[in-house]
């Protein structure tokens, strides 16, 4: 059985929405369960009892529910949200939150970084923003690219159809290059023209990172968006 996810992330980075989905012969379930559902109890529930007893402590299945025949954790998504949250505190970041935040050291303008943000949303070539693999496009739809301030905590939200290799963390650590005042705003803008990942700029720290989520069509669309999913994108 191979285990296939919506999104694969880098080393460091968290996740609390990801979706997965293994296809297991039916003969294989029985053997699956500590004991059988009681009335009114979820399917699966027994299931996800028994892998919170043998996973890491650091990995959690929160659900598990039978999919329809053609659903695709990777290919059947529309989108997948992600969020970074960085600390401008001058003790760096509480302990509790260490893991999930990144201490920046220095104060970033977030409304200039808003407004570079907005002018990379929408279709494009990232190319600049993205590790370049073989054979693989790095033209993605970004539908969400903000930032909100409560005190010390800054919080970036991106969405796109999809991500290519480090793009979220390309992209944060550009934009913290604009916050610093060490580029202007139309930078950003400026480095949708390259066709090459950028060294103007490093990515920033993964475990800011994490995915939030994953958004799907309807059952009676999964094939469709799966055709529409691999079919290689270009810029025209």
């Amino acid at each position: 059985m191979r285990l296939r996810a919506a999104g694969r992330t880098d080393t460091g980075v968290h996740a609390t929405g990801q979706v997965a989905h293994v296809d297991v012969p039916a003969d294989a379930l029985p053997n699956a369960y500590p004991r059988a559902p009681r009335v009114g109890e979820p399917e699966f529930l027994p299931l996800v009892r028994r892998l919170g007893r043998f996973l890491p402590t650091d990995v959690r299945v929160l659900d598990i529910a039978r999919a329809p025949a053609a659903f695709d954790a990777r290919f059947s998504a529309l989108r997948r949200h992600y969020v970074y949250r960085l600390s401008t505190a001058p003790y760096g970041v509480e302990p509790q939150q260490a893991r999930y935040v990144t201490a920046w050291p220095r104060d970033l303008d977030v409304e200039a970084m808003a407004a570079a943000s907005r002018d990379l949303v929408g279709l494009h070539d990232f190319a600049a923003f993205c590790r370049q693999r073989e054979n693989a496009t790095t033209i993605r739809d970004l539908q969400r690219f903000d930032w909100s301030r409560d005190g010390d905590l800054i919080t970036a939200h991106v969405t796109a159809d999809a991500f290519c290799w480090s793009m979220v963390r390309s992209l944060v650590g550009a934009l913290l290059a604009v916050g610093e005042h060490r580029r202007p705003a139309s930078w950003c803008r400026d480095l949708l023209s390259a066709t090459d990942r950028s060294s103007d700029f490093a990515a920033a720290p993964a475990h800011g990172l994490t995915m939030v989520g994953v958004d799907y069509p309807p059952d009676d669309q999964l094939a469709a968006r799966i055709l529409i999913t691999r079919d290689l994108r270009t810029r025209g």
